[in-house]
């Protein structure tokens, strides 16, 4: 049982095994490409948010000396109009492919037009100025409320919206509606004695990975495409290539490069398709890397969204019913997270009548994509109404959430009825850490908190790995590692082979060299591919078992493998250590190879809580952030550090969230900020150290107890800074992010 069963190798904090490689540059990444003749590709952007494409001609780019070749939306195979699994959502494969090059419009500003392949970079960049792009200019719209609206300008006029699964006939920017209820919210509410009800603002806001999207493509005479690329999934981009080139996934090989951050983003292909057509147009390699810019104004951030939720409660403080209206972007074309953020707005809570409508909304900017428990953290900002409630109540705000925690059996809104979870855990280490009850030491602080819950997933993963004469394993991977999962995927073999971490050595390998495996994404590469790797260790127990039955001329049903060596059942005397074992394959049949695939169903769902102390400049709005605790249950750490490091990461992102990151549009459409300068990410110089706290109530779905810990550390902190800066000022916000402008406007407003 995950419970009580004691481990050599798992929860230790063994030095991770890609690491001496990354702190000295020799790790290559997607930009390290360098093949014989490369090409230098660059992609022209629309200047315009909305747009009808007339003519465009390159005429004068294609005479240019040093270029090569230019494409256009034309030069793609016509993808069809159907939807796709690939990844973290489905995806409608025409609307990928005019993302990826405009098709007859252009639907946000940076959205791509054209790409060139020349000799360099610098020439490339002279041949964007000579293609000659004709538009017919329309109006943008940028908010979702006003894209909602009959006579709204409609960005795609085949979209019609599918409402609680039927398709209306009337053109429309929302793509869908859903609904998820449970009991009646109604009687919910005229049972209620304190009702609070809001309205809640978040806006668009990107990953903010360090390392650029990049991608160097070889399209040989044979016609094997060969992809180099920073990206979460291999094979996620090997679909895409093979849907969108028309072309079969064997002619394709995706190499994964070391990835310098994804966060979600690195899913979906921008340019990979576009270096693959360039380099099919010219015969060589070719390489495009984008710019920041690039970055920020033509690939996937988060959705900014309106929220409207109102929350009914007893005296008693049981919570009596709840309702949720989630209007989402989905930018460009449809696919907004406002799914998962349905999901997710109540789950910490059990709810006899509750409602959600979810609606997902196109608008003219960049198409959204996954970020760290997509749609979550947006749904999560109305946990301060769970505080509202607490403070009419007169009612501790955790002891609230603790009377109407979810455990094991509660039915989530969405459907699934929870297994054991550590909620209620997560809420008493919460309540009896230190810092609940630590002095706040001066005036205009505040400390607030919240909870947060995220589902994670399984998916498919593949490993195999080869048994060395030196006592050591070789394993092959397909997961990219973001988080150190190299690591964790060898300490599943070491723990079951009854070695050290060490001795397993860990390769991520592209599509040609491992079995498929998805994304890195959804909090499951430890989950899964390490349950792989787990499987894959049982393999070579198997044949290692056999083989020591052949030495010793028994039955290998007599054999069994125990703490690191082959033991006779019958005879104690008979043992054979792993590596005493390994300097004798070549008697009992040659090298051993273990293989393993798995696509587990036993996900466990992940909590996480947060206390924070801020400090309020009433002068100017500035918010600080003096202390930041998070507790989460992970199940089981496979190795606390890295586990510690998923919370912090997490947290920061969500404090940046919170307090100052936000695409900042004018109304032509056009993002002002485009630029890490003005992109306002939060540094070191801006956080106190993120204080952890791991809560392990085991998963009964995972041989380990495994909860995936990636996603949910990001989405209660905006939801408790929020709560904190009320305690310091008096005045409740209700959008993010909370940036000294807003937060001053709103401590005006409170004194008249």
């Amino acid at each position: 049982m995950a419970d009580v069963k004691e481990f050599k190798v798992i929860g230790t904090r063994p030095i991770r095994h890609d690491g001496v490689d990354k702190v000295t540059g020799r790790a290559l990444y997607g930009g390290d490409i360098r093949l014989t003749g490369m090409l230098h590709g660059k992609v022209l952007r629309s200047p315009h948010a909305h747009a009808r494409i007339k003519s465009i001609n390159i005429k004068k780019a294609l005479a240019l000396p040093g270029v090569k070749a230019v494409v256009t939306g034309k030069d793609l195979p016509g993808a069809a109009d159907r939807i796709a699994e690939l990844g973290e959502g489905a995806v409608n494969l025409k609307y990928l492919s005019n993302n990826v090059l405009a098709g007859d419009k252009v639907l946000y500003k940076g959205h791509a037009v054209a790409a060139v392949a020349a000799v360099n970079a610098h020439v490339a960049e002279e041949a964007l100025a000579l293609i000659d792009v004709k538009y017919e200019v329309l109006p943008p719209v940028l908010d979702v409320r006003e894209a909602m609206k009959d006579g709204a300008p409609l960005l795609l006029p085949e979209l019609k919206t599918k409402s609680l699964g039927q398709k209306t006939e009337t053109p429309s920017n929302v793509a869908s509606h859903l609904q998820f209820k449970k009991g009646d919210p109604e009687k919910g509410f005229r049972e209620a004695d304190v009702i609070v009800e809001k309205e809640f603002f978040t806006a668009t806001v990107h990953q903010g990975y360090i390392e650029t999207h990049n991608a160097t493509a070889l399209w040989s005479p044979d016609g094997q495409l060969t992809v180099w690329v920073s990206t979460q999934g291999a094979f996620t981009v090997r679909q895409q290539l093979s849907e969108l080139l028309n072309l079969p996934v064997s002619k394709i090989k995706v190499v994964p490069m070391e990835i310098g951050g994804g966060f979600g983003g690195k899913i979906r292909v921008y340019i990979e398709p576009v270096a693959a057509i360039l380099s099919k147009r010219t015969g060589k390699p070719v390489k495009i890397i984008m710019t920041r810019t690039e970055v920020l104004e033509g690939t996937g951030p988060t959705p900014g969204s309106y929220i409207r939720v109102k929350i009914g409660a007893n005296k008693q403080g049981k919570l009596t019913a709840a309702e949720a209206y989630l209007a989402y972007e989905a930018g460009a074309y449809p696919g907004s997270p406002v799914g998962a953020g349905a999901m997710c707005i109540f789950a910490p809570y059990d709810l006899e009548n509750a409602q959600v409508d979810g609606y997902d909304v196109v608008v003219n900017k960049p198409q959204t994509s996954a970020y760290r428990a997509p749609g979550a953290t947006n749904a999560a900002l109305a946990e301060t109404l769970i505080d509202e409630i607490a403070e009419k109540l007169k009612i501790d705000p955790i002891d609230l959430r603790l009377r109407n925690a979810a455990k094991e059996g509660t039915r989530r809104l969405d459907g699934p009825v929870f297994p054991r979870i550590g909620c209620v855990e997560v809420l008493e280490a919460t309540k009896n850490h230190p810092h609940y009850t630590a002095p706040l030491g001066g005036p205009n602080r505040g400390r607030g908190v919240a909870i947060g819950f995220w589902f994670n997933v399984g998916l498919k993963s593949s490993a195999s790995a080869s048994v060395n004469s030196d006592g050591t394993v070789s394993l092959m991977e397909g997961s990219t590692d973001i988080g150190g999962s190299r690591t964790t995927a060898a300490m599943h073999v070491a723990e079951e082979m009854g070695i050290a971490a060490e001795d397993v050595k860990p390769t991520v390998g592209d599509t040609d060299q491992v079995g498929y495996t998805d994304v890195t994404g959804g909090s499951r590469v430890t989950f899964a591919t390490g349950w792989a790797c787990y499987e894959v260790a049982q393999d070579l127990k198997r044949q290692l078992c056999e083989r020591a039955a052949k030495l010793w001329e028994i039955s290998s049903d007599d054999v069994a493998y125990e703490d690191g060596a082959c033991v006779s059942k019958s005879d104690t005397g008979k043992r054979i250590t792993f590596k005493e074992l390994t300097q004798k394959l070549d008697d009992t049949g040659g090298p051993v190879v273990g293989r393993a695939t798995v696509d587990p169903q036993g996900v466990g769902g992940a909590f996480a809580a947060n206390i924070v102390d801020v400090e309020v400049d009433p002068d100017t709005g500035k918010t600080q952030v003096l202390r930041f605790t998070v507790v989460q249950d992970a199940g089981k750490a496979i190795h606390p550090s890295y586990v510690e490091g998923q919370m912090q990461g997490g947290s920061v992102q969500g404090i940046g969230w919170a307090l100052n990151e936000e695409y900042f549009y004018d109304a032509k459409g056009v993002m002002r900020n485009a630029s890490l300068l003005d992109y306002r990410m939060p540094t070191c110089l801006d956080l106190p150290m993120i204080d952890t706290v791991i809560i392990e109530v085991p998963n009964p779905g995972h041989p380990y107890g495994v909860r995936g810990v990636g996603e949910v550390p990001i989405i209660p902190p905006a939801a408790a800074v929020a709560n904190a800066i009320y305690h310091a000022t008096g005045v409740r916000m209700d959008r993010l992010p909370m940036s000294p402008g807003r937060v001053l406007e709103e401590i005006l407003k409170k004194k008249g």
